[in-house]
């Protein structure tokens, strides 16, 4: 069965990211894949040393726990990140998972290659696009593939709750997690 990872960078275990991936999810389980929704509460994720080891472990040298993410993102078919907005960029933590992810990808067979995907911002008032931009870089540099929605992927709040009602943006992460779905059984419609 396709599955789809998707990540969230929130470290609040109910936050305002967390309850957008869950829209997502639910929409991408209800087209019939199967989803696993990974929290970085509680996690400790380190920076890549440029060691190059990954290479010949096909895994992270770093054991922070970044490798089961990595595991379980190489069996999907699709990879969503979520990340709230500190002073406009995305949480330093997931843009370091991402580098790690990517480089142990492309020393270890390209893996990140074709799968289905895309970042989603979640903030108070702004630098929603500025941190799309910026995760919008792995997955391109990484030979993915991002469907569009009828907006960016962005949703506003600030109080846990606040972003149900951004009808708006949580209409477009719908929207969103159907054409990852949609493109994801088109590419694999043997599975």
């Amino acid at each position: 069965m396709e599955k789809v990872i998707l990540l969230c960078a929130s470290p609040r275990p109910s936050g305002n990211t967390y309850q957008v991936l869950e829209e997502c999810a639910n929409v991408i389980e209800d087209e019939g894949l199967e989803v696993e929704i990974i929290s970085f509460v509680g996690k400790d994720i380190k920076s890549c040393i440029a060691c190059a080891k990954c290479g010949e472990l096909n895994e992270c040298s770093i054991d922070d726990g970044l490798n089961d993410i990595i595991s379980k993102i190489r069996e999907s078919n699709g990879l969503i990140v979520g990340s709230p907005v500190y002073f406009g960029t995305a949480r330093g933590d997931i843009m370091s998972a991402l580098q790690r992810i990517g480089m142990v990808s492309r020393r270890s067979g390209n893996f990140l290659s074709w799968k289905v995907g895309g970042p989603i911002a979640v903030a108070r008032r702004g630098g929603h696009t500025a941190t799309l931009q910026e995760m919008l870089m792995f997955f391109l540099i990484n030979d993915m593939i991002i469907p569009g929605s009828t907006y960016w992927n962005m949703v506003f709040g600030w109080a846990p709750g606040e972003v149900q009602k951004d009808t708006e943006g949580m209409e477009t992460i719908r929207k969103f997690g159907y054409n990852v779905a949609t493109l994801i059984k088109k590419i694999n419609p043997d599975e």
